[in-house]
């Protein structure tokens, strides 16, 4: 029997079991990470965010992870499959309020480390959280075959983690995201996310994501700020010339901030609930 402590919240309903363990002395293997994500047999969520201080990981932070060392506290991602990733733009204002929560930080301002480095998230006045998401890098087009055989083209970007967005004309609403959509492999070696945009009105996108191991979600915070580097990028503009872009999920929406610092995505980040599991 494995019992532990636990929290769920959601940004955008995106939607994570929270693990505190300051320490580092939970075994966080990906049968456990299934399970608890299980919707069914466990708590549910796309994903588990495990709460630990930096210096409880030690040597473990390498590459862009190392800049997390002036942060307290490490966001420690994991897909609903239980396979680890770089970033989560939604979890990681989900992170902070949590931290805020349960009294683990105080103030408007908190740095918090994760794989894809440190990223510093304000609170907002009225209450969103906004997170300094960094310089999105744009590789270049790629494409992806849909589960009804669809192709689509989009823009390769990385937000820590990495993206195929695609701005697509027609309703985000017809296109098949019942399976994972096929990459081209030798452009993502490592699999990832493909986003699906369409333009809806003066800056306003409506957008629909198939996350890496998780499957569609009803938000990705990282995607959507790949989504508004694409749609800037199709209207003929820079990003780092500056743009915003109000973008529209099946969870609700946030805001892009994009200029020559880079993006930064506020919107909506809550806690919903708190408990102890048990799982035999």
């Amino acid at each position: 029997m494995i019992s532990m402590r636990f929290a769920k919240g959601h940004g955008t309903e995106n939607d994570f079991v929270i693990l505190p363990d300051p320490d580092g002395a939970l075994d966080l293997g990906a049968g456990l990470v299934a399970r608890l994500c299980d919707r069914r047999a466990g708590i549910g969520g796309d994903g588990v965010l495990r709460v630990v201080r930096t210096r409880a990981l030690g040597e473990a932070l390498t590459g862009a992870a190392a800049s997390s060392e002036a942060a307290e506290w490490f966001m420690d991602y994991r897909n609903a499959d239980g396979s680890i990733a770089e970033m989560c733009g939604n979890g990681v204002r989900v992170f902070a309020r949590y931290l805020l929560h349960a009294g683990l930080a105080e103030g408007r301002s908190i740095d918090v480390g994760t794989r894809a480095g440190l990223r510093t998230v304000a609170i907002e006045d009225n209450g969103d959280v906004t997170v300094d998401m960094g310089r999105p890098e744009v590789f270049g087009d790629g494409g992806a075959r849909l589960a009804d055989g669809r192709e689509v083209r989009g823009l390769r970007v990385s937000v820590g983690n990495p993206h195929l967005a695609c701005v697509v004309d027609g309703p985000v609403a017809d296109l098949d995201l019942t399976a994972a959509p096929v990459l081209d492999q030798a452009a993502f070696p490592e699999g990832g996310n493909v986003e699906v945009v369409a333009p809806a009105g003066e800056g306003v996108l409506d957008m629909r994501v198939y996350e890496r191991g998780s499957g569609e979600t009803r938000s990705c915070g990282t995607g959507i700020v790949a989504a508004a580097v694409a749609a800037t990028r199709a209207a003929g503009a820079a990003p780092d010339q500056g743009a915003t872009w109000r973008v529209r999920v099946p969870g609700g929406e946030c805001l892009v901030l994009l200029d020559a610092r880079g993006a930064r995505l506020r919107g909506p980040a809550a806690i919903i609930a708190e408990g102890q599991v048990r799982l035999g």
